[in-house]
C-alpha cells in the first residue's frame, strides 16, 4: 500500500456534484492498494500516519503527531499512485489491485485510522472526485508498505 499525505489547513472532495467529505486543519491522504496488500499494510499506514510527527509545536519544530493537533484526516482512493509510466507516455495501471481488492482495504485503513483516534472524512471510492486541498507548509510524505517488508 502506498498513501501520499498532504498535511492540510483544510481540504473537501466532492463527487456528483456534492461535498461528501471535508476537514480542517489535518492530513489529506490519498491511498493506493496493490496486489498483495492486506490487513498488515493497512495497519502499518494507519499506525504511521497517526503517528507521525509532521506538525509544528511552538517552537516551530516538526515535534507533533495529528492526534497532538486534534487534527482530521480526509482519506481518497487513489488507484494511479500505483501508475507505471516507463514506458511511453500513457501510464499502465496493472501494479493497482482490483476494485474488489482496493475499496474493503481503504475501507479498513479509515477504520483503523478512526481506532487510532483521528476523525476520518473519505471521498467515494471509484468515482470522479474534485479534491480541494489548502496545503499547510506545504509538507507533504510519502509512506509505502510493501506485502512482507520488515520495520
Amino acid at each position: 500500500m502506498r498513501a501520499l499525505l498532504q498535511r492540510v489547513e483544510k481540504a473537501s472532495v466532492t463527487a456528483s456534484g456534492r461535498v461528501v467529505g471535508q476537514i480542517g486543519h489535518g492530513f489529506v491522504i490519498l491511498i493506493g492498494v496493490t496486489h498483495g496488500d492486506g490487513e498488515e499494510q493497512a495497519q502499518w499506514l494507519a499506525r504511521k500516519a497517526a503517528g507521525l510527527r509532521v506538525f509544528e509545536d511552538a517552537q516551530g519544530k516538526f515535534n507533533l503527531s495529528i492526534r497532538d493537533v486534534g487534527g482530521s484526516a480526509l482519506v481518497v482512493s487513489q488507484f494511479t499512485l500505483y501508475a507505471d509510466t516507463r514506458k511511453g507516455r500513457r501510464p499502465a495501471f496493472v501494479d493497482a489491485a482490483p476494485p474488489e481488492i482496493a475499496e474493503p482495504l481503504v475501507q479498513r485503513f479509515a477504520e483503523l485510522l478512526r481506532a487510532e483516534g483521528i476523525p476520518v472524512e473519505m471521498g467515494v471510492f471509484g468515482a470522479r472526485m474534485l479534491v480541494e486541498i489548502h496545503n499547510d507548509g506545504p509538507v507533504t510524505i510519502w509512506l509505502e508498505r510493501e506485502a512482507g517488508q520488515e520495520g
